[in-house]
């Protein structure tokens, strides 16, 4: 007597892989979200550059002169650090939620577009916020399009999945 018991259910629903290049969706993902880490790798080396050009140094050992003293707060590189951070912060869940969608095969022109237009936005954000700094609300309204699309995905893939629970 067998006493291994198939645990498997057959599926009436054909499963496809929709991260792949033949979708896309996740194309237009992976396009926008290259974008996006080029956008957050720039603002790493940017802030290295700024500290190099007015010498301004936190670590004892970055010190090429040593008649430079160390100094901590720099309000141009405090700025462009805190858009850096603010882009580690959205960005990556936003990556999280977006790999998520695209798993609930949405309709492609919309999540296209909001990976489009997030992204635009996080550009934006990063240009009113670290070099250009412009009055409130054009850095909320660009920080408040990524987060909106961050939950609207986020709440759409829960609705998707809460019938399978």
């Amino acid at each position: 007597m067998n006493s291994k018991m198939d645990y498997t259910m057959p599926s009436t629903k054909i499963t496809t892989n929709f991260l792949t290049v033949d979708n896309p969706v996740f194309c237009c993902f992976l396009f926008w979200s290259s974008v996006l880490v080029i956008k957050m790798l720039l603002m790493s080396a940017i802030t290295g550059l700024q500290r190099i050009f007015f010498m301004i140094y936190i670590n004892p050992e970055d010190l090429i002169f040593k008649d430079v003293e160390l100094k901590y707060n720099n309000p141009r590189i405090e700025r462009a650090r805190r858009a850096h951070r603010n882009d580690l912060e959205n960005i990556l869940p936003y990556f999280t939620m977006a790999l998520l969608y695209i798993c609930t095969d949405p309709n492609p022109s919309i999540a296209c577009n909001l990976f489009r237009i997030g992204s635009i936005a996080r550009i934006i954000h990063t240009l009113v916020y670290a070099f250009r700094p412009v009055p409130q609300p054009s850095r909320f309204i660009a920080f408040f399009i990524m987060f909106l699309i961050t939950l609207y995905m986020a709440f759409d893939v829960g609705m998707q999945t809460l019938k399978h629970i």
